[in-house]
């Protein structure tokens, strides 16, 4: 028991951390703001978010993770050293056990990558967990039995569905769409529809503040300030909730066919259990209004969303190292 048992979400959009005994110590966005001369690392996290889109040329505002896999590995290693130092303390006599989520779909090169970086950063060991395998965890769903349960994790890069049973996926599915995409979708709604350029922060206070799945009983609007494209001058304009929705069907479209693969290629006896106890959404993601009403409506399955959904995965991941001896064979093999 030397040193600390820390379970990371190393999402697209956010990091998470956890700490047995103590639960979520860290929730930051996974950005890396760097100087480019210099070549070295001058922010990390939310200080480097607050930088996106105002920054001078001789630095480097990234996102290290794409798609919920390595895109820079100098730079996730950089943010995952910050990220463990914060927790730990830069002087430490043990080094950390480390349990990192992975998507459920990426080859072994890349499952490498997330492996070595994390030990690079100053890690003991790093073990490695399926998102939906830890998602169902820190749900609390009871996955030890020989039941089915379906858990769907909507991140920042990626949308993964599965189901398990006896604490192992039996089927999963997952697909490159979810949080940053429907980020996009609203830029490039509101640049081909107003002629105005948004950036990514805005986009996300927009999908945030009146996002839906589907129409409102109410709609709701909120002003939107840009540069307009053709006089490039600043410009304010207003945006409705249905405006957004018609924006991100595309999104919302992809990930309904990718819960409905999951259904498709489920067991029969395991498919009926999961019509009993409805599938659990998990992610930030999930969080998008009406959602989960979306879902129900297309598959027939009823849906629920986590409690604290954005925290799910960190949780899974480090309760499952603490049961290690539980969840060794059902964790990534690299």
């Amino acid at each position: 028991m030397l040193g600390k048992h820390i379970g990371i979400d190393l999402g697209t959009a956010n990091v998470l951390v956890y700490v047995k005994g103590r639960g979520i110590v860290l929730n930051e966005p996974s950005v890396v703001a760097y100087s480019a001369n210099e070549n070295r690392v001058v922010a990390v996290g939310e200080e480097a978010r607050q930088m996106l889109g105002r920054t001078p040329g001789s630095i480097i505002v990234t996102r290290p993770m794409r798609d919920g896999v390595i895109a820079d590995y100098m730079i996730t290693e950089a943010m995952l050293r910050y990220f463990i130092d914060k927790v730990c303390g830069r002087v430490r006599m043990f080094k950390p056990e480390v349990m990192v989520c992975i998507p459920a779909g990426i080859t072994n090169v890349e499952s490498r990558a997330v492996q070595d970086a994390t030990i690079q950063a100053g890690a003991k060991n790093a073990h490695l967990i399926a998102e939906p395998l830890a998602a169902a965890i820190g749900a609390g769903i009871p996955i030890g039995g020989p039941s089915g349960n379906m858990v769907v994790d909507i991140g920042g890069g990626t949308c993964e569905a599965a189901v398990i049973s006896l604490n192992d996926i039996v089927v999963s599915s997952s697909v490159r769409v979810a949080g940053n995409k429907i980020d996009d979708m609203i830029t490039s709604y509101v640049k081909k529809r107003y002629n105005l350029l948004i950036g990514e922060r805005t986009a996300e206070e927009v999908k945030i503040r009146i996002g839906s799945a589907l129409p409102l009983k109410e709609v709701l609007e909120i002003d939107v300030r840009g540069r307009d494209q053709i006089i490039g001058l600043p410009k304010t304009i207003t945006l409705s909730s249905d405006e957004v929705t018609d924006a991100i069907q595309d999104a919302l479209q992809a990930i309904v066919i990718n819960v409905k693969t999951v259904l498709e290629q489920t067991p029969p006896e395991l498919a009926s259990d999961v019509i009993d106890r409805g599938m659990v959404m998990t992610g930030g993601g999930a969080g998008l209004r009406h959602l989960d009403k979306l879902l129900m409506r297309e598959t027939g399955v009823p849906a629920h969303v986590a409690d604290d959904p954005m925290s799910c995965v960190a949780i899974g991941a480090g309760k499952a190292l603490e049961h290690y001896h539980i969840f060794r064979r059902s964790l990534a093999a690299v």
